[in-house]
């Protein structure tokens, strides 16, 4: 089962041109080293300065691995700490996590028989 981690933020904006290269560079780093895919995404509409990290991962477990592995990595802490604690508007990070859903059912009519093959006859 796919896990989706979705971490939002708000980059203070005087910190904007140095924060938005770190971001990118966590990201690269990320995609590079680790068995997961993480994407930035930027505002369309809401709070400007408001971004997301998009993680995808192979289920919980792998989640939890790759995890650990990124907070024992020296170089990535060297990357992210920094970012974290001094370009990230203090009290704006939320994570929120998702997983697919496998198999949504049918409807099923009344007498047994699928809806959909009933609208076809």
């Amino acid at each position: 089962m796919t896990v989706y981690v979705y971490q939002t933020f708000e980059i203070k904006q005087e910190k904007f041109t140095e924060a938005f290269k770190t971001l990118e560079e966590i990201v690269n780093y990320r995609n590079e080293h680790y068995s997961h895919h993480i994407e930035l995404l930027s505002p369309i509409t809401g709070p400007d300065y408001e971004y997301v990290l998009l993680s995808k991962y192979e289920g919980l477990a792998e989640m939890e691995l790759q995890n650990k592995k990124m907070f024992d990595d020296e170089e990535y802490k060297k990357i992210f700490s920094p970012f974290f604690l001094e370009d990230v508007a203090q009290g704006t990070m939320a994570t929120f996590m998702y997983r697919t859903v496998q198999h949504v059912p049918k409807p099923v009519s009344q007498d047994g028989n699928d809806k959909e093959d009933k609208e076809k006859e």
